[in-house]
């Protein structure tokens, strides 16, 4: 396990105004990101939405870490820089909106996959029942109850 680093203290003005800039880097960086992601699973593009995933990773961790240093520091911050903290503040509302709309998003493909794969298995399923005149009833079988096939997925497509 490596070891964690100091916390970062905030003792004048030049490191607040370095600890919050670079916080709002990281929030621009990720959220363009998630933009870019975004805008990738809307068009059906989910191998490009997932390109950056590494990076999305990296980020955020790194982003939560300034979070935590920002909060560690919350006090001299609001003394030493105050317009600052206005920023980022707002700049943090506006960070949110883009995950919730992100989350949405990928929350729709998840269901348009989930809804397409039950009725891919729903067709595959009817189509391997035995066809006969009458209700559609299962054929008995000697063996019980007839299981259906398992359902085969390519991920290389």
């Amino acid at each position: 396990m490596a070891p964690r680093p100091e916390p970062v203290r905030v003792a004048d003005r030049a490191a607040a105004d370095r600890l919050i800039a670079d916080t709002l880097a990281q929030m621009r960086e990720l959220a363009g990101i998630l933009d870019r992601e975004s805008a990738h699973v809307r068009a059906g593009r989910l191998r490009d939405g997932l390109a950056e995933e590494e990076r999305k990773a990296a980020l955020a961790a790194a982003y939560m870490q300034g979070l935590e240093t920002v909060k560690a520091n919350a006090v001299a911050l609001a003394r030493l820089c105050p317009g600052g903290v206005a920023d980022l503040r707002e700049a943090h509302r506006r960070f949110a909106a883009a995950v919730e709309s992100n989350q949405m998003v990928l929350a729709t493909a998840r269901s348009v996959s989930e809804s397409l794969m039950k009725s891919l298995s729903a067709d595959l399923a009817r189509a391997s029942q035995p066809q006969g005149y009458g209700g559609q009833r299962p054929a008995a079988s000697p063996y019980g109850a007839v299981r259906a096939t398992p359902l085969v997925l390519s991920r290389s497509l």
